[in-house]
């Protein structure tokens, strides 16, 4: 039975102009077939047992022959799969998508085209640039940069194109922008007309150069300006200067930053949206993976059964919260099991994480570490307080062992454990050593230990600046010979986010 094939815009980079379509149907898929302009972070929504097949083109170097692309489109699907073909942009902007969905036709297999917001017009807004605008341009025009300049005639009407439409967009044309400017100007576009190169358009690292028509091929053999850039030009560049908001560190500060994101598989999300939200390309890099405990949740089931005999329940994160109460349910029970044990939450993110499942801390130490929970605690402690602490396996005894010599009956119990993830070590130490990378974030002391473990040794580090959520993590860095450049005041994601947006300010 024939599968079906979904032609799906990617859109021009930044994973937030993803369409909630090209989303669901990622998640779908049996098969992704994808290009050079589909940015990386959007395959995150692509089951992990699907196939993937790279078959990227850049200028001079394509990895498969279109023809070739039409044909594995159709013989996947024939196999029964669904297959997304994931273009950058939009599938029928310059994205050879008819061509494929004509191949399918011939072969008799259903396809759906999901559009993709085009650069054609994202990118230049990203830099600021409308391309039509009230008493400036009235018109736009979408043409293709990369015509082959041998030809023996062009297929584009520069006639009528240089001087019959406001605002011009020409998508992959830096490499013929030689051809480009003269035809325009030799077709009456005057030479003094404002233009702009936008280069990785919607990206963390966008670049934007202004320019006119006649001076823009000096400019880009000049500066270096590379592919995958688009070309625009009208009197619309000049609104620019006033309209710029993507690359304006008031608004975005951490704009160009390259930031690694050390943390969980499954929480690196939050603290890379939060610093791409402030204009940082993050680079999410899993050091830590969280499964059962080694007892396979024996001492937490156990403990959950005798939770009327605790006068405290002491939680030291997220994750604690989280693999509880999922215990908790499995047992067949709910909140009403914790009786009259008050509850204690390291941080804020873990006390939220608490009130989504309606408990409320009785108590919240305004310093997140456990020390501060023993300050706290030590004088409200009733005679033989019987305490639970659930936490990750490998965590710190300072806790326990206070708690102790203040009389307390404590049960520490193993709610998850933690182990490094070191797949991609040799690339990563390459991508920190070509300086590829400006700060490395560091969320707990596991990540430090697991990122050296993954990279094998610390002089990749040593290159870039180290932001770390709060002191025990930090001294964990230093333990490695790591100097932090950023120690964060409130020890959450928040609070990190908050230290590197000052730092970099």
């Amino acid at each position: 039975m024939s599968g079906k094939v979904f032609l799906v815009g990617a859109g021009p980079g930044d994973p937030r102009l993803l369409t909630v379509g090209a989303m669901n149907c990622l998640r779908e898929a049996d098969v992704v077939v994808y290009d050079h302009l589909a940015d990386e972070s959007i395959l995150a929504h692509v089951p992990p047992a699907a196939e993937r097949i790279y078959v990227g083109k850049q200028s001079c170097k394509h990895t498969m022959r279109q023809e070739d692309i039409n044909v594995l489109l159709a013989d996947k699907a024939q196999e029964g799969k669904t297959v997304v073909r994931l273009k950058g942009g939009d599938p029928f902007v310059f994205g050879r998508g008819g061509e494929e969905a004509l191949v399918l036709l011939d072969r008799g297999i259903p396809f759906e085209v999901l559009p993709g917001v085009t650069s054609a017009i994202s990118v230049p807004a990203y830099a600021g640039i409308p391309v039509t605008h009230r008493g400036v341009a009235v018109s736009f025009a979408v043409i293709t940069g990369h015509e082959d300049p041998t030809k023996s005639e062009s297929h584009i009407r520069w006639k009528h194109l240089a001087t019959g439409v406001d605002t011009l967009i020409f998508l992959m044309g830096v490499a013929n922008l030689p051809v480009i400017t003269k035809n325009l100007i030799d077709n009456g576009r005057p030479a003094d007309t404002p233009a702009a190169i936008i280069r990785w358009g919607t990206r963390a690292d966008q670049e934007t150069y202004v320019t006119t028509v006649g001076e823009a091929a000096a400019m880009v053999a000049r500066d270096g300006v590379r592919p995958p850039a688009i070309f625009i030009v009208g009197d619309v560049v000049k609104l620019r200067e006033q309209l710029r908001w993507f690359d304006r560190a008031d608004i975005r500060p951490l704009h160009g930053k390259r930031i690694l994101v050390t943390r969980a598989r499954a929480q690196a999300s939050a603290l890379t949206e939060k610093l791409t939200a402030l204009g940082a390309s993050c680079i999410e890099t899993p050091v830590i993976r969280i499964i059962p405990p080694a007892d396979n949740y024996a001492a937490l089931d156990h403990a959950i059964g005798e939770l009327h005999s605790y006068h405290w329940v002491i939680f030291t994160s997220v994750n604690g919260v989280e693999h509880f109460f999922a215990r908790l349910a499995h047992a067949e029970k709910d909140t009403r099991a914790l009786g009259y044990a008050k509850i204690a939450a390291i941080g804020p993110a873990t006390a939220e994480a608490l009130r989504a499942h309606g408990i409320h801390a009785d108590l919240v130490p305004k310093e997140f570490r456990a020390e501060a929970v023993v300050d706290a605690l030590k004088d409200i402690l009733p005679p033989r307080a019987r305490i639970l602490l659930a936490r990750a396996q490998e965590a710190r005894d300072v806790l326990p062992e206070s708690l102790r010599a203040h009389g307390a009956a404590v049960d520490v119990v193993a709610a998850y454990e933690t182990v490094p993830e070191l797949d991609g070590g040799a690339e990563l130490a390459a991508r920190l050593t070509n300086g590829e990378i400006d700060f490395v974030t560091f969320t707990s002391s596991s990540t430090v230990k697991n990122l050296v473990q993954q990279l094998g040794n610390i002089t990749p580090l040593q290159q870039v600046k180290i932001a770390c959520i709060g002191p025990v993590t930090a001294d964990t860095a230093r333990n490695f010979a790591l100097e932090p450049d950023i120690v964060a005041e409130t020890y959450t994601i928040d609070g990190l986010v908050n230290a590197i947006k000052e730092y970099v300010q």
